[in-house]
């Protein structure tokens, strides 16, 4: 019986070389010779390993676009309503409008300079109609004409492509 080191662990093995040296007519260095209970049988599947945090924090920030747009909505439709009919509002639409802006901006906007401008001024607005307690003409006619000058600007913004390296 001849001694051999092995190819991965450097550590000395007796028994016949996996080269084929031994009697075996085929080799046996990709076959297990006994199943071990949990450890799947075969070549092992190179998976692409996933951060988890990276992935929750993906989702959350999907999960606040998605309800900061729909509060956009809602308020906005409200004061779109109000604004063509000529109806009086309370404020919560207003609130539910900023607050809505707030999130989607935390979660949509990339540049950070803008993105804390967009939440600073909802923030302030949001608490502006609060204490003021009231909706006059002229904040629903400049909610109206701000949210088609944004949905313009970011219709027609053209998406950053990264650089590539060589």
């Amino acid at each position: 019986m001849t001694q051999h080191t092995e190819p991965d662990t450097g550590t000395p093995h007796p028994g016949p070389h996996p080269e084929g040296e031994g009697d075996s007519a085929r080799d046996t260095r990709d076959t297990p010779t006994r199943q071990v209970p949990g450890v799947p049988v075969g070549p092992s599947g190179k998976e692409p390993e996933v951060d988890q945090e990276a992935h929750e924090a993906l989702q959350v920030k999907v999960a606040m676009k998605m309800v900061g747009s729909a509060m956009v909505f809602v308020g906005f439709i409200q004061v779109f309503m109000s604004a063509s009919t000529g109806a009086e509002i309370s404020i919560f639409p207003m609130i539910l409008y900023f607050s809505g802006l707030a999130l989607w901006a935390h979660s949509s906007v990339t540049i950070p300079t803008i993105r804390y401008l967009v939440i600073i001024f909802s923030v302030i607005c949001a608490l502006g109609f609060y204490e003021l307690g009231e909706v006059l003409p002229w904040h629903k006619t400049a909610v109206y004409w701000g949210t088609v000058a944004m949905v313009v600007y970011f219709m027609f913004q053209n998406p950053l492509k990264p650089s590539r390296r060589v």
